[in-house]
């Protein structure tokens, strides 16, 4: 990857991490298929005016929000309710290794075994950083952070072709798009009372919304689907499993959380890791 790309890749883990620490609060006005609705569509009400409607591509766009969205945030969020924080942050992770698999099958992408010593230093990085997982009767629980991680992965690699055709800002407008109204409609069925979320909820919850989709949503995204069309996707994907990291270090400098050991072991070798993958020696990437 070119310098330039590793910059914008970062943007996603940066900001996702930094939203989800701040989104502490706003979580407990607003469910969370609600949060995500609202995230997404405010999102899509700002950036569609700037793009021209990709007529020939709205079916693939729609399936990308479908499952890379919806169906995501669906089983995640429903998982969720029956597994422990960090051992959920472990099982979404595998999105990582399921990217660099679909990646294979789809566009045939080898990654190089460094690649994968890098991948598996930086999976153990992470066990370091939030212990080892709990999930002893939580099997419905695994089965379906695990089929998430596999939804966003797909949705993620399939957006690939797309972004290359218009643009990943343009795509993360139109899939913001799709995707905002299936999450409200989530919310109505499975939030209940979704009205009276809304009228219930202060100026900070309303304030960390607009981060999210105005500033966290366009950035964040359109920069990640801008550099996976222009590299394997075994290079930039792993690149998610620094979001953790920047989510703990939101909370220890903004929230004031205090860092243990276990929280610099375990980033240390997060971050060795991810630059096994991310610089290497070759003199030419024929991406």
């Amino acid at each position: 990857m070119k310098f330039r790309d590793i910059l914008l890749a970062l943007c996603a883990p940066l900001l996702l991490g930094f939203g989800f620490a701040i989104a502490k609060p706003a979580m407990q006005q607003f469910p969370p298929f609600l949060l995500m609705g609202l995230r997404f569509t405010i999102a899509a009400l700002i950036l569609i005016w700037w793009f021209p409607i990709p007529k020939k591509l709205l079916k693939d766009l729609f399936i990308v929000s479908l499952i890379g969205g919806t169906l995501t945030y669906g089983l995640v969020y429903t998982g969720l309710n029956s597994v422990d924080a960090s051992s959920s942050i472990l099982l979404v992770h595998t999105e990582v290794p399921f990217g660099v698999i679909i990646a294979y099958f789809l566009f045939k992408e080898i990654p190089s075994i460094k690649n994968i010593i890098g991948i598996i230093i930086a999976f153990l990085g992470l066990f370091i950083l939030l212990g080892s997982p709990n999930l002893e009767g939580k099997l419905v629980g695994v089965l379906l952070l695990l089929f998430g991680a596999f939804a966003w992965s797909f949705g993620m690699v399939i957006a690939r072709p797309l972004s290359k055709k218009i643009g990943g800002f343009a795509v993360t407008a139109w899939v913001c798009l799709f995707s905002g109204p299936m999450l409200l409609l989530g919310s109505f069925i499975f939030d209940g009372n979704t009205i009276n979320y809304l009228l219930s909820a202060d100026l900070e919850g309303w304030v960390i919304v607009a981060f999210l989709a105005v500033v966290m949503q366009p950035l964040a995204y359109g920069t990640w689907y801008q550099v996976m069309a222009r590299n394997p996707v075994h290079k930039v994907m792993p690149m998610m499993l620094l979001l953790p990291l920047t989510g703990l270090s939101t909370a220890i400098f903004i929230l004031g959380e205090k860092p243990t050991n276990q929280v610099f072991i375990g980033g240390a070798i997060i971050l060795f890791g991810i630059g096994m993958i991310l610089f290497n020696k070759s003199k030419k990437n024929k991406y």
